[in-house]
């Protein structure tokens, strides 16, 4: 069957939403929708749609306002988990070139023998190239002094790293040898499996903030993994934090930034973001569990923000 429905304009997509249950004033509604896309705010009256409807209709009293308050928490909550997730990738950074360049030296990740054996020449060319490609690319003054300084063609992986995206961090810190991927993981006070888990789904989430894509209500197609009781009990305490929703990514992220910056105002913003908007929001929906304040992740003394 070959998709026939026409275009409709906001006027009319306005008409169509309303004939389906949704309490809204007509003109507000024509405007939000000219400012938002059909689509992409019908993700947030979904859990109101009437279960196998045929005309896909709204419970009764579906709200506009509150359909509304849900994109503009999403957009908030976007903001601050990117946030957390900026100053994780760059603490990953400093403290992997660290301790890599002093063991490695600055040129050591131009070399298979440092890495893993699961990193073949395959993989390793694969990111050299992106690198140089991303050095090419560069307009930064640190990398037009060292190429009209040295000869070396490779930057020294201090400066490599600042020029590297994400998913380049995540490939290099997969492919360390054992010993190396251990030390980094536990200054972060964790295995080396669970850190990579964590970069790996806070790569994921990067990307879903980047193109503005929900994160309220969605199912991570990448779940991290949480770290087992015997190791860390604070994740089991009343009970293990779930990991098929958001509310896990701001778990470890709160997790990492009482590691990374102690004294910030994150956890404070985030919880006046949620207290602002939580009659519509349905944290039960984001994976939040029962009194997860009290939770032993989420307690801690109140500390001045920076």
């Amino acid at each position: 069957m070959k998709y026939s429905k026409p275009a409709l304009s906001f006027s009319q997509q306005a008409d169509l939403i309303l004939k389906r249950g949704l309490v809204a004033d007509r003109k507000l509604l024509i405007s939000r929708l000219g400012d938002v896309n059909y689509y992409r705010l019908s993700a947030y009256w979904y859990t109101f749609r009437i279960p196998n409807d045929s005309r896909d209709r709204l419970y009764p009293g579906t709200s506009f306002e509150t359909v509304w308050h849900r994109y503009v928490f999403d957009r908030h909550l976007r903001l601050i988990v990117m946030d957390a997730i900026e100053r994780v990738e760059v603490s990953i950074r400093t403290r992997l070139t660290e301790h890599f360049t002093r063991k490695h030296g600055a040129f050591g990740y131009l070399k298979t023998c440092t890495f893993g054996p699961d990193f073949d020449i395959e993989d390793q060319d694969r990111l050299v190239s992106e690198i140089r490609r991303n050095t090419r690319r560069s307009r930064e003054e640190f990398v037009r002094h060292f190429n009209e300084k040295y000869d070396n063609g490779d930057l020294p992986l201090w400066m490599a790293v600042e020029i590297m995206s994400f998913g380049n961090l995540l490939t290099l810190f997969r492919h360390l040898n054992r010993h190396d991927k251990q030390y980094i993981a536990q200054i972060y006070g964790l295995q080396a499996k669970v850190l990579e888990s964590w970069l790996t789904v806070l790569n994921y989430i990067r990307n879903l903030c980047a193109h503005h894509g929900r994160l309220w209500n969605r199912e991570l197609a990448i779940k991290p993994l949480i770290p087992k009781n015997k190791n860390h009990p604070a994740w089991h305490d009343p009970l293990t934090i779930p990991n098929e929703r958001i509310f896990a990514v701001l778990s470890l992220l709160h997790y990492m930034m009482r590691c990374i910056a102690p004294q910030s105002s994150w956890r404070q913003r985030l919880l006046a973001t949620i207290e602002q908007f939580e009659k519509d929001i349905q944290l039960g929906q984001m994976g939040f569990v029962d009194e997860w304040q009290n939770h032993a992740i989420w307690r801690q003394e109140e500390k001045a923000p920076t």
